[in-house]
């Protein structure tokens, strides 16, 4: 059996995580990106977006993405869609085309946009030069609304994150950094090609907070090649000790078939399922015992954050950033490969730069991939999202047939398994249900369900 030691003793046993460890998505969309279609028409996409925009702008604001994809060096356990290059002339041409792109939305829009959430992630965005960040960032809020309850946040690698940096972000309305530290023992730093020592995390921490950020995130991961429990005990005691606002506490995704470089570790370095939960449940229990509260799906915080303080009066809200305090529902995704949500439609950009950069500077917005939900997304969409932020959902009844062909008999054996407690009405997870979220929000996946099991192996990482 494993057990959360200390506070909230919970016993997992060990058929359970066998039986669940399963593929399935992470859930910062339904439907899931694999379940998109290829090519999307650009019209439809634009007459939704001008819509979609024109009421939510005004009752919500919107939120922005821009997705800076340069690091200088590679960490091979990294799934996201990055370039690798120490050339920082790159930046140039990356931020015009950025520019036009944010002028072709622009002319959609027939108000002034009230940003209420910015997040500038990567790559590496902290790749950029200060005066380069000043410059986007000034061209995004130009003839724009600053929301008065916005949040602005970025990603930042410690290695790379200087005073300037933050004095200058800081200076824009930037007030949340969220740095990558994922583990500190060095033999694992090794293996996954991320070296930062201590020191640099601290500086960077102290820093932020000495420009004025009022939250610092860290990032962390369980699950990697090399980690012990030992080890995670030692990055656990260092990074505690810089008391973080938050911690996301990431299950390492093993998808050598889409991430190439993952194919470089020896799959025997890479903890067993059930030594990889006792990891998560290690690391957990240390922050539980030092003052941090469990949002949900690997994510704390302590409890004067305001993702806390969201968690509390039902108000949290998920979308591509993952967790947010933001509860609006038109994002607007900006870069290479980022995507768009507004609410009943999705859009990813072209995920190759030379085929971003064409279609820009030929006047066209970069959108290839993309999904026009129906009403039955909507409202199962709802019942995940729900029971990924608040642990409990309640369904409609026009959706009894979808829920009682799929969803009912998966919510069945998740009862009988102690996970979720569920009726006619709705769902809600149990104690032990909280550590299998991934696997209780996908009975409420009709297109996962829909289709066959082989498909789902090849799609999406493990559970745990």
């Amino acid at each position: 059996m494993l057990v959360l030691g200390m506070m909230n003793e919970i016993t997992i046993p060990p058929l359970l995580i066998k039986k669940y460890n399963q593929p399935v998505p992470r859930y910062t969309s339904y439907p899931t990106v694999p379940f998109w279609q290829d090519i999307i028409s650009r019209p439809q996409w634009t007459d939704r977006f001008q819509q979609e925009f024109s009421l939510e702008n005004v009752r919500n604001g919107i939120s922005i993405y821009i997705h800076l994809p340069f690091c200088e060096s590679l960490c091979t356990y990294c799934g996201c869609n990055k370039k690798i290059t120490s050339n920082h002339a790159v930046e140039e041409p990356y931020l015009q085309t950025i520019e036009k792109e944010w002028k072709l939305y622009r002319g959609l829009m027939q108000q002034t946009p009230v940003i209420r959430e910015l997040h500038l992630g990567g790559g590496t965005p902290t790749f950029f030069s200060p005066l380069n960040l000043r410059r986007l960032i000034n061209t995004i809020l130009k003839n724009s609304i600053v929301h008065p309850m916005h949040e602005f946040s970025i990603e930042g690698h410690p290695n790379n994150t200087t005073a300037e940096h933050l004095k200058v972000l800081a200076s824009l309305g930037f007030k949340r950094i969220s740095y990558g530290v994922q583990d500190m023992d060095p033999e694992v730093q090794r293996v996954i090609n991320r070296i930062q020592p201590f020191a640099n995390v601290q500086h960077a921490t102290e820093e932020a907070r000495k420009a004025g950020f009022s939250s610092v995130n860290f990032d962390l991961i369980y699950g990697l090649p090399l980690q012990t429990a030992a080890g995670l005990r030692n990055t656990f005691n260092q990074v505690l000790a810089l008391k973080p606002d938050r911690v996301a506490f990431y299950s390492y995704a093993h998808v050598p078939w889409t991430s190439k470089m993952q194919r470089l570790f020896n799959e025997s370095q890479l903890p067993a399922p059930e030594e990889k939960m006792q990891l998560y449940l290690e690391g957990r229990s240390l922050l539980i015992n030092n003052g941090y509260h469990d949002i949900g799906m690997d994510h704390f915080a302590l409890p004067n954050d305001s993702l806390f303080l969201a968690k509390e009066k039902g108000k949290l809200h998920r979308n591509f950033m993952g967790y947010t305090t933001q509860n609006n529902e038109f994002l607007v995704g900006l870069g290479v490969s980022a995507i768009s949500d507004i609410g009943n439609a999705f859009a990813q950009n072209e995920k190759s730069l030379h085929d971003y950069y064409h279609a820009i500077s030929n006047g066209m917005l970069a959108v290839k991939k993309g999904y026009f939900l129906n009403k039955e997304d909507l409202h199962f969409r709802r019942y995940i999202k729900e029971i990924a932020c608040n642990g409990s959902t309640s369904f409609n009844k026009e959706d009894r047939e979808p829920l009682e062909t799929y969803s009912f008999p998966i919510l069945a054996q998740l009862q009988k398994d102690g996970l979720v407690d569920y009726d006619l009405k709705g769902a809600s997870l149990t104690a032990i249900g909280h550590y299998f979220i991934r696997n209780v929000c996908s009975a409420f996946d009709m297109y996962l369900q829909r289709s066959s099991v082989a498909d789902s192996r090849t799609l999406f990482s493990k559970a745990i």
